[in-house]
């Protein structure tokens, strides 16, 4: 992930050429497979434990009533992701590379430190999801849940040193177990036709606003905006304009395979817990450990074991992913890095501190996802100049059609926190 200079060996684009061109050539998921990867490491995010406090107090308290949001936030991801992969193939850097390129020291020392606090609002949220799937399925305490989390996110890195292949290849099947423990949880819980009206734009009340805040924090991610530059950037290095066209079409698909899994996942979650919970009269679930305790009673024991592995999948690859990114962002802004190992011990303070003091896990996840939304434009804004510029991306840079898109979403962003805050006080 880390930037090598511009390429000019001869024999390392004539081999990017015929990647392209053999897996050109083939059909179906055969053609795409070299290509398929870094959006499903980026699509966990996505669907992390901040997103199963949000949408299952979402679905709980106003039942379908928001699943246009996390829709309309699913799409809002699909076009930040692209751009981002974009400016890694188009550029050969980061973003925060680009940052540190463009910006004064001072710009680039300020973005580092609110991508770091970005940062730990997110691992906070990922790794007690992780230690909270532990505690439900094996019934330990919740602080040896965090220890066995511990432990395992400390596997899942190790494989970063046999390349890119492994890891990605975990978090795909992490991501797949997301997305199969989802499927049960709507069989089990029969959403009625209702859910239709979900998709229809409005709100109820100044709540409703506030979960609005949270889903969108929750589905556009800030720490994987940076990320996904960082594995397009030189994973298969061209110079080729028209290479550089092709890949990005590869990359796409990539994008849109990935986040839809990920916008049907967050849908499932809210669909379900409209279903179970809102339909039955329990507005009042506000809380993943009570989600899991009602479901057996209303579904079964299968319904609620199946929701603790999607919990336990979502927590283990999504704090993986956050401490990759962490990496990245500190490498990338300010130029230095230590060891992966250290990041991952220095970042579970945080998360056994509120652990050991006993605070609701639930409500430290929803607050971290309206934090999070508050660090988007940090990463949106300088992610649409870069890509906005034809001095930095050349025929890649973005259409007028894009512009107005992009800048569109970070104005609703922006408005969406300003509007929060005027209700908060």
């Amino acid at each position: 992930m880390t930037n090598r200079g511009p390429l000019s060996d001869q024999d390392t684009q004539t081999k990017a050429l015929e990647v392209l061109e053999r897996h050109s050539k083939k059909r179906g998921l055969a053609r795409l497979m070299p290509f398929l990867g870094p959006a499903f490491v980026v699509s966990v995010a996505y669907m992390d434990p901040g997103n199963f406090a949000t949408n299952i107090q979402s679905g709980a308290q106003f039942g379908y009533l928001l699943i246009w949001v996390v829709l309309a936030s699913s799409l809002i991801a699909m076009l930040i992701q692209s751009l981002s992969a974009k400016l890694g193939i188009a550029t050969g850097k980061s973003l925060p590379e680009v940052v540190r390129q463009e910006y004064r020291p001072w710009v680039r020392y300020f973005y580092w430190i609110q991508a770091e606090l970005a940062a730990i609002a997110t691992d906070l949220a990922e790794f007690i999801g992780a230690a909270l799937g532990f505690h439900l399925l094996m019934g330990i305490p919740l602080v040896w849940g965090g220890v066995l989390a511990a432990i395992t996110t400390f596997a899942l890195l190790i494989l970063q040193r046999y390349g890119f292949r492994p890891l990605e290849a975990a978090i795909s099947v992490l991501v797949g177990v997301i997305a199969l423990a989802y499927i049960f949880e709507l069989f089990f819980s029969h959403p009625d036709l209702g859910l239709i009206q979900g998709f229809i734009p409005r709100f109820s009340g100044s709540d409703s606003i506030l979960l609005a805040v949270g889903i969108l924090g929750a589905t556009v991610m800030p720490h994987v905006i940076y990320l996904h530059s960082a594995l397009t950037e030189q994973r298969i290095p061209v110079q080729d304009p028209a290479l550089k066209r092709r890949l990005l079409r590869f990359s796409n698909v990539d994008v849109v395979v990935a986040l839809s899994i990920a916008s049907f996942v967050n849908m499932a979650m809210l669909v379900a817990a409209a279903a179970v919970f809102h339909k039955t009269g329990r507005t009042d679930i506000a809380d993943i450990t009570t989600a899991y305790q009602t479901l057996t009673p209303l579904l079964g024991p299968l319904a609620s074991a199946a929701f603790a592995v999607a919990l336990l999948a979502s927590g283990l690859s999504s704090t993986t992913v956050g401490t990759m990114a962490g990496q990245l962002v500190m490498q990338g802004f300010v130029g230095f890095s230590i060891p992966l190992w250290v990041r991952r011990l220095v970042t579970l303070i945080p998360s056994f501190v509120v652990i050991l003091l006993g605070l609701d896990p639930t409500q430290v996840l929803v607050i971290s996802q309206v934090v999070l939304s508050f660090a988007i434009p940090f990463a949106l804004i300088p992610l649409l100049l870069f890509t906005n510029s034809p001095r930095l991306m050349g025929e890649l840079a973005n259409s007028k059609l894009v512009q107005a898109l992009g800048w569109l979403i970070a104005a609703l962003i922006i408005g969406l926190n300003l509007y929060l805050v005027i209700q908060s006080f």
